[in-house]
């Protein structure tokens, strides 16, 4: 299975282990919720679903590294304490808590969030000391002689051996008490991850001309050459900011990220292509409607690669553009309540008591955040949403304070003429890529006639959440239009094949 599907497996296999009936007991006895085994070669993602699992589910997540544990670290270490049995004392041998078990005691007493999930990475390459343990605490949960909490799910990864020469192979005893998950490189998948994290378009559209360059594991005269998702994924981000700086991306910055050398220098080519294509095209120009005849011609004659650099360049603008305005959205939605009920308590309030209000709003705002950070449930999209909420009501809280308003009115009118500026820059945001998606469409469809690059535009924004999000809440005719008629398109030429078939 792809990493994809793995993540929808594991998010059902934690909901179904977490249900309960009607007398609060998991429906699966703990004794029988296997620990999930992911397996998969290394790089291709298995650790980032992780988090993006807690974050989806709202639980906790505590993660280990299982090489850099010890039979004394993973077990506790020995004390002697005394007991007594009849009337006589003896000398016990007692274990203190396991370091894992006290990080996951850790995290729901700072957090206060009572379920989550323990994940256990390379699991397959523990030490030989604690190897023996192993099986009893993939089938009881225990360490030592302390249990993982009710309510907290194991999830452990580890690689194939032909990747990791520390691997240990785990018996069939061993693999008999895990669900196993085996995970292939899918490229699919990630692209559409990746187009959500907004990850360089230079590495977008490589890939989409080079997929077989995506995870690569071969062994040369000076060891193992390889690339994989993570590669790609931590090259992009060191790329967005060598542009920043104005600094020179070339072959040697490549080759740190990209453990092959024919990726590298073909990537390396493509990257030099990609910014000379970003300076000629003038994307902005493009997307402002000021795009010059010669622009067009020269789109119209280009060959397949500059056309698909083209697309993922124009792309990588209008999409981190829709998540610009959702992200303002969504903090709308989460401030729009308050002022809402700020309103229907107005003629009840002082202009303090309202001020307070949306102090209060922002510090639960506060609470939330660090709550999810410290559970380990914190995304990078929501700290974001929560940090913008929260600058929110402290901006209208200061608005309030600084009119002077005494009665609850006065604040309201205070606080809602700086909501309202807010709406209105939401609204003239939005309005700024409905106007982008629309020279898109026109500058494609001139371009590109009915070409593949069309169809490939149509469907980044359709699987992207943001771009999807974007249309389905404010609209574009101009990408309706085009999806009807590539439909109806591609439904006259399935006609056509059938009709073919029959030989008439």
């Amino acid at each position: 299975m792809n990493i994809a599907q793995a993540k929808e497996t594991i998010k059902n296999t934690i909901g179904l282990y977490l249900k309960k009936d009607e007398f609060g007991d998991y429906r699966i006895p703990v004794v029988r919720q296997r620990p999930i085994f992911l397996l998969g070669a290394p790089g291709i993602g298995k650790t980032a679903i992780m988090e993006q699992i807690a974050q989806e589910m709202g639980v906790a997540l505590v993660s280990y590294s299982m090489t850099h544990h010890t039979r004394q670290s993973a077990l506790g270490l020995p004390f002697i304490t005394h007991k007594t049995y009849g009337e006589e004392e003896f000398a016990v041998s007692e274990y203190t808590m396991s370091e894992i078990i006290a990080s996951v005691y850790d995290t729901m007493e700072e957090s206060g969030v009572r379920e989550g999930i323990l994940f256990l990475d390379e699991i397959n390459c523990v030490s030989e000391t604690l190897a023996p343990s192993m099986l009893q605490f993939l089938q009881y949960k225990v360490f030592g002689r302390h249990s993982v909490p009710d309510g907290w799910v194991i999830v452990t990864a580890g690689n194939p051996p032909e990747f990791n020469r520390s691997v240990r192979e785990f018996d069939v005893v061993t693999m008999d008490r895990m669900k196993l998950l085996e995970v292939e490189p899918d490229l699919d998948s990630w692209m559409k991850y990746a187009r959500e994290r907004g990850l360089h378009g230079a590495v977008l559209g490589y890939l989409e001309l080079k997929k077989e360059h995506f995870y690569v594991m071969e062994m040369t005269a000076k060891g193992r050459s390889y690339v994989t998702a993570r590669g790609w994924e931590d090259l992009s981000q060191i790329l967005k900011l060598y542009e920043e700086e104005e600094l020179k991306a070339d072959e040697a910055l490549i080759g740190q990220y990209l453990h092959n050398q024919r990726v590298v220098k073909e990537f390396g080519a493509y990257y030099d292509l990609y910014c000379k294509y970003k300076r000629d095209y003038h994307i902005s120009e493009i997307l402002e409607g000021e795009v010059s005849p010669s622009t067009i011609a020269r789109a119209k004659s280009a060959r397949f690669d500059e056309r698909i650099s083209l697309v993922s360049m124009l792309l990588d603008r209008v999409l981190q553009d829709c998540r610009s305005v959702m992200g303002r959205a969504d903090v709308m939605t989460q401030i729009a309540p308050v002022f809402r009920t700020l309103k229907e308590k107005a003629q009840s309030l002082s202009g303090e008591d309202a001020a307070q209000m949306l102090g209060s709003a922002g510090q639960g705002k506060e609470k939330q955040l660090k709550t999810l950070k410290t559970a380990g449930a914190l995304s990078d999209a929501e700290k974001t949403k929560l940090k913008a909420a929260i600058q929110a009501f402290d901006e209208a809280q200061r608005t309030i304070r600084v009119s002077g308003a005494r009665s609850g009115e006065e604040a309201f009118a205070a606080a809602s003429g700086y909501y309202g500026k807010a709406v209105a820059q939401l609204q003239k945001e939005a309005e700024g890529v409905q106007k982008e998606l629309r020279n898109l469409f026109g500058f494609s469809k001139e371009a590109f006639a009915e070409g593949n690059e069309l169809l490939l535009l149509l469907t980044q924004l359709t699987v992207s959440d943001y771009g999807a999000r974007f249309i389905g809440t404010f609209g574009s005719p101009e990408y309706e239009a085009l999806s009807r008629d590539l439909m109806v398109s591609e439904r006259r030429n399935e006609l056509a094949q059938e009709i073919a078939k029959l030989d008439l």
